[in-house]
């Protein structure tokens, strides 16, 4: 089965194609800048293709059974290569966590199922732990209507993510509603999280499970935290006051100068010394809650093995085209089976 990763010269791509090449797989390694992309073949010894984005990407991909694109921000280069998917009935993945691309896929079931090609945004950190915590919550309490998600990650952002969180300051936060998405001030809500290692402050955040696990689990209320330090958190409350100031152009090039001038992402040593920390819960209309945790290694590390694990099975089993999720996809209990990753979900309790 033949299969590529663009945007593979990226900081993940370079981490995802060199475990994959551990595990004895052969990806085509593609993107836009042939110098990176070619040392890296050479480097991996891999096959190599250059194009970006703008160019005939369906010529390019012709022939291959699955993309893993790595090259964000998805919400600029999802789409060319979602077209060129659908066209040539090649599955995509990608690894995604931003609402708006979630959103503007999902509205391409319709295509998809036509094509019967999977669309499988996420694959990630961003969201497949918490996708698969949110799932196993509301199997454990089927009658949920509401679910809270929060997430403590060390070893900071790559410089891609950084990136994508600057451009989407000025959009303000996001959270699910009755079924429907509704934007809220950054840093809206703030709450004391029971992680499995210790309680944390955390803050309400624009991350995909409030728009993936609606559709994993149909609960029409979802809203997602992340564990800040204090003086953080105040910093993303004056924020929210200049929101509109955000949306300026050269203020977020500014900011995103400053971004660039980072480091690519966490070292190796970081890496190993960081880990995520998970945390969920369920509730009903009637009282009854349930909540559960999850544990694992740095963030970027589960995007490796996560992002891998979904390529061996779409590439492995018989997949109906159409948008999915990873919990839909590979079921609640996968993020558990990642290497260094667990998960336990409690038992139903009323208040």
């Amino acid at each position: 089965m033949a299969w590529m990763i663009y945007g593979a010269n990226g900081y993940t791509g370079r981490l995802v194609a060199a475990e994959a090449v551990r595990r004895g797989l052969q990806p085509v390694l593609a993107g836009r800048d042939a110098e990176s992309i070619k040392a890296l073949g050479d480097e991996l010894g891999l096959e190599t293709r250059v194009f970006s984005l703008g160019d005939d990407v369906a010529g390019h991909i012709t022939g291959l059974d699955l993309v893993l694109h790595c090259a964000g921000p998805f919400l600029d280069t999802s789409a060319p290569m979602v077209d060129a998917c659908l066209r040539t009935g090649v599955h995509y993945l990608d690894i995604t966590g931003e609402i708006d691309v979630f959103r503007d896929i999902h509205a391409r079931d319709d295509e998809a199922r036509h094509a019967d090609v999977l669309l499988c945004p996420g694959v990630g950190f961003d969201v497949v732990p918490t996708d698969c915590l949110a799932a196993a919550l509301v199997r454990a309490l089927p009658a949920a209507t509401a679910l809270v998600l929060a997430f403590e990650a060390g070893g900071g952002p790559s410089r891609g993510t950084a990136r994508t969180t600057v451009d989407r300051l000025g959009k303000g936060g996001q959270v699910r509603k009755d079924g429907e998405l509704r934007t809220v001030p950054i840093a809206w809500k703030t709450r004391d999280i029971p992680f499995a290692h210790a309680t944390r402050t955390a803050v309400t955040i624009p991350w995909g499970d409030v728009f993936t696990a609606w559709v994993s689990t149909g609960v029409p209320d979802v809203e997602v935290y992340l564990a800040q330090p204090p003086d953080t958190i105040a910093r993303l409350k004056r924020l929210a006051a200049i929101a509109p100031v955000l949306r300026w152009g050269w203020v977020r090039a500014l900011i995103r100068r400053r971004v660039d001038a980072r480091g690519a992402g966490p070292d190796a040593d970081l890496r190993a010394r960081t880990g995520v920390q998970v945390w969920g819960e369920a509730s009903s209309a009637d009282g009854r809650r349930v909540q559960g945790t999850l544990t694992g290694p740095n963030g970027y590390d589960v995007t490796v093995t996560a992002s891998l694990g979904v390529v061996a099975h779409v590439l492995s089993a018989e997949v109906s085209g159409g948008f999915t999720t990873p919990s839909l996809l590979m079921g609640p209990e996968f993020a558990a089976t990642l290497p260094g990753v667990s998960m336990s979900v409690g038992e139903p309790f009323s208040d």
